[in-house]
């Protein structure tokens, strides 16, 4: 069954209720939600009977949220894996649980060729240019031996990808260096016939990390309380609302099961405002804290079980 169809159907309530709990409850303090939320991404929706590879692109965010929770260990720069943190203070623990759950795990970040660049306007060429590469990536720039492939391929990019300038010009330009939101929707609609060119492989986008929100002096919130028109922020809840909208947004023409996104933004702004509810740095470091990632790491799992079934 097509995941457009399967999302209509009954998919759709089953998803619904194991995210939006997972969405709408725990805040940046709430440990025992998440211990509960990842006991929930534990037992729900079966992983997948046999392992499936899957290799997810990223660099800092991501590292945490796959890593550990507990003292940084590993990801150091010129280690040959920055950013691919064994443990970190911000671990969410989404390696383990996607290893738990019948996955095998591999990544590529900074210190690889492939993992190099992450930026939105970097996607295209990086798919179109190396597909087969990434799919025969074992960790890093180390490539499988045996002709297998990865079956599912998570890619992510970071926070500064909210820092839009403005709405731009559409249709937009997918390589363009400046960040408006009608670039950015290029650039993801580029991708599309790449994806759809493998159907045997799915691809999980990930919404951006949203921004911490910064603090403001007295002109800048009286500026904002009587308005100055659509900020970056603004444009960066436009732009990840229009990537994760099935009827009306990115994916709205696709028709093959094999493209789906997680909405990591939402999840850390808590589903309301375009802020993070979970930053570090006494509020002012966009890297999620390990409360968040947790709670990202449980809503993933019951999401990515749900697509691969929705593969099959």
């Amino acid at each position: 069954m097509h995941m457009s169809n399967w999302f209509k159907t009954s998919g759709t309530a089953a998803v619904l209720a194991l995210l939006l709990p997972l969405a709408a409850c725990g805040t940046a303090d709430d440990n025992g939600g998440d211990v509960a939320m990842q006991e929930t991404a534990r037992t729900s929706s079966a992983g997948p009977e046999t392992p499936r590879r899957l290799l997810f692109i990223h660099h800092s965010c991501g590292g945490q949220l796959m890593a550990d929770p507990g003292e940084r260990a590993g990801g150091a720069p010129g280690s040959g894996r920055r950013c691919i943190y064994d443990s970190h203070p911000n671990g969410g623990g989404l390696r383990a649980l996607l290893t738990a759950g019948g996955y095998d795990v591999s990544e590529l970040s900074y210190e690889s060729v492939l993992g190099a660049d992450t930026d939105i306007r970097h996607w295209r060429r990086k798919f179109a240019e190396h597909m087969d590469a990434i799919l025969a990536t074992d960790h890093q720039d180390r490539r499988y031996g045996d002709g297998t492939i990865n079956g599912i391929v998570a890619f992510k990019s970071c926070y500064p990808n909210n820092d839009f300038t403005g709405p731009g010009v559409e249709p937009g330009d997918p390589d363009a260096e400046e960040l408006t939101v009608a670039n950015a929707k290029a650039a993801y609609r580029a991708l599309l016939p790449h994806f759809r060119a493998r159907p045997d492989v799915l691809f999980v986008a990930f919404t951006a990390p949203p921004r911490a929100e910064p603090r403001r002096d007295l002109k800048d919130r009286l500026k904002g309380a009587f308005g100055s028109g659509p900020t970056p922020a603004d444009h960066a809840r436009e732009f990840n609302t229009w990537l994760t909208d099935r009827e009306n947004g990115w994916l709205s023409a696709y028709a093959l099961p094999n493209v789906v996104v997680f909405d990591y933004y939402d999840i850390l702004t808590g589903g309301r405002g375009n802020w993070s509810a979970y930053p570090t740095g006494g509020g002012q470091d966009s890297h999620p804290s390990r409360q968040g990632n947790a709670k990202a790491a449980a809503a993933f799992v019951p999401f990515i079980n749900a697509a691969v079934a929705g593969m099959n």
